[in-house]
């Protein structure tokens, strides 16, 4: 149970590389700042905390793009905000992001190439001719439908908090929307994944690649 456990932890560490709180707290700061202050001084604060991560991760010498998109999407959402005078602008970027996934869900699941598929492909390089077997696909296809549903819930919630103007809710159904619930669910479409390969009776990632003819031992770690 213990390794298992441990295995689990080191796959979500693979793909959430650490940037959990430079998602989480810029909204959070904005939402706290505007209720005690006002407007301006929220949207300078959660500048100043995204500019503040950026340098930060470009001193680790990690990646400068999500330091850079992560500020950029925090200027995004901030310049709306300060645009229209009004506090819920600010979640604006969040609602479109959430709309342009489950288009490109519901479109992957259509073309029966599923976004589950891509994300794994980009996130540990393995090769796409894999994902695309008929004993591999279905696994992807169906996690893929899961993520579609969750994502059209968070998006419903958003346009419902965004239209009554409840810039305080908003931010913390974004937040409990956000990375909790993608922990779950990464972990959810870990455990699902690998016992519906093995359902599928297709082979490991390392036998596709090494040509091995079945019998497969199936994929034993990674989704």
């Amino acid at each position: 149970m213990n390794n298992k456990v441990k295995e689990l932890l080191e796959e979500l560490k693979t793909v959430t590389s650490g940037k959990t709180f430079d998602a989480l707290l810029p909204p959070l700061v904005f939402v706290v700042i505007n209720s005690i202050f006002n407007l301006n001084i929220a949207v300078a604060s959660a500048l100043g905390l995204a500019l503040i991560f950026c340098v930060i991760r470009l001193l680790r010498r990690q990646a400068w793009q999500y330091a850079l998109g992560g500020l950029l999407g925090v200027s995004l959402a901030s310049g709306l905000a300060y645009l229209t005078r009004s506090a819920v602008s600010y979640f604006i970027p969040a609602i479109i992001s959430s709309g342009l996934l489950l288009v490109l869900a519901l479109g992957s699941i259509l073309v029966k190439k599923p976004l589950a598929a891509w994300a794994s492909h980009l996130t540990r390089g393995w090769p796409l001719e894999w994902f695309w077997r008929k004993d591999i696909k279905p696994a992807y296809l169906e996690v893929t439908w899961f993520w579609a549903a969750l994502i059209a819930m968070r998006l419903v919630a958003q346009l419902i908090l965004f239209q009554s103007g409840d810039a305080a809710r908003l931010a913390w159904i974004n937040t409990l929307l956000g990375w909790p619930v993608i922990f779950v669910v990464l972990i959810i479409t870990y455990i699902y994944g690998i016992w519906r390969l093995r359902r599928l009776g297709g082979p490991g990632v390392d036998e596709f690649q090494a040509g091995k003819e079945p019998p497969w031992e199936g994929q034993k770690r990674g989704f």
